[in-house]
């Protein structure tokens, strides 16, 4: 009995073969669950947003094109008596990774709030901030001197500081001077990583500070500066997660959080 002629596959065919299976493999991996990742908000849902200190959401704050959004005209900042922050109030947390997406407007000002206790003015007066600004326009579009003046700044009042400029832990530490910041109207990303050992502020991939909470150098900065006043700030070791109303329209998506 003859053998068969063994029948060689076509190169198109196995071409198509691997791209079929590639494309398999890639769309199961786009769809697996990432591992303990919590999203807080995913694009569909405020489920679990508030105001600070309210029950429900300020107006303004919706959902638009899958983000969330803070639908407002861009304010002033010698004109901004405090904002319609909100927070995720359906859980604290004490040790994370944080991750979100974010832009702003030419001029517009945010920020990331977290270890968030309510009962106070605002979540500013008590909780670190992770800073979002226009670096690039912010002092050009608003009158910065009054309020620098008030914190001790002689010099070139006007011009915004290192300590409020994106990626700063506010009125704390300064980000890298060589940090990668998309320009208004792009989209940036962020990521918090805070334990007590060590907190970094992550901005496009990049590391652009670290600081070691509570120690003696923190406590210093704290009552030396901004903070010397409020005796609660930073002190809290759990809390929410919050977002910053600061007169400025701004769009988050993505935002996820990880247990540490």
């Amino acid at each position: 009995m003859k053998n068969k002629p063994t029948t060689l596959m076509r190169p198109g065919a196995l071409l198509l073969l691997f791209t079929i299976a590639f494309s398999i493999s890639m769309r199961a991996q786009q769809n697996a669950p990432d591992s303990g990742w919590i999203y807080l908000f995913d694009g569909t849902s405020t489920e679990g947003w508030r105001g600070y200190n309210a029950e429900v959401l300020p107006p303004g704050w919706t959902i638009k094109d899958s983000t969330l959004t803070f639908d407002t005209e861009l304010g002033l900042e010698q004109d901004y008596k405090g904002g319609k922050d909100i927070l995720y109030g359906a859980e604290e947390f004490d040790n994370f990774e944080l991750y979100l997406e974010w832009k702003l407007p030419e001029g517009g000002n945010s920020g990331i709030f977290y270890h968030v206790k309510e009962g106070y003015r605002a979540p500013s007066g008590v909780a670190p901030e992770y800073q979002l600004i226009d670096d690039e326009n912010y002092a050009r579009i608003h009158d910065l001197t009054a309020y620098n003046t008030s914190l001790g700044y002689t010099e070139k009042p006007e011009e915004l500081k290192p300590l409020q400029q994106t990626g700063a832990d506010y009125a704390m530490h300064p980000p890298d001077p060589d940090k990668t910041l998309h320009p208004a109207g792009e989209w940036n990303s962020s990521k918090i990583v805070f334990t007590p050992a060590r907190v970094e502020h992550w901005l496009n991939g990049k590391l652009v500070l670290s600081f070691v909470p509570w120690d003696e150098a923190w406590y210093e900065k704290k009552n030396s500066d901004k903070w010397k006043s409020s005796p609660d700030y930073g002190k809290f070791k759990t809390g929410y997660i919050a977002l910053q109303d600061h007169s400025s329209p701004i769009w988050f998506r993505n935002i996820k959080i990880k247990k540490l």
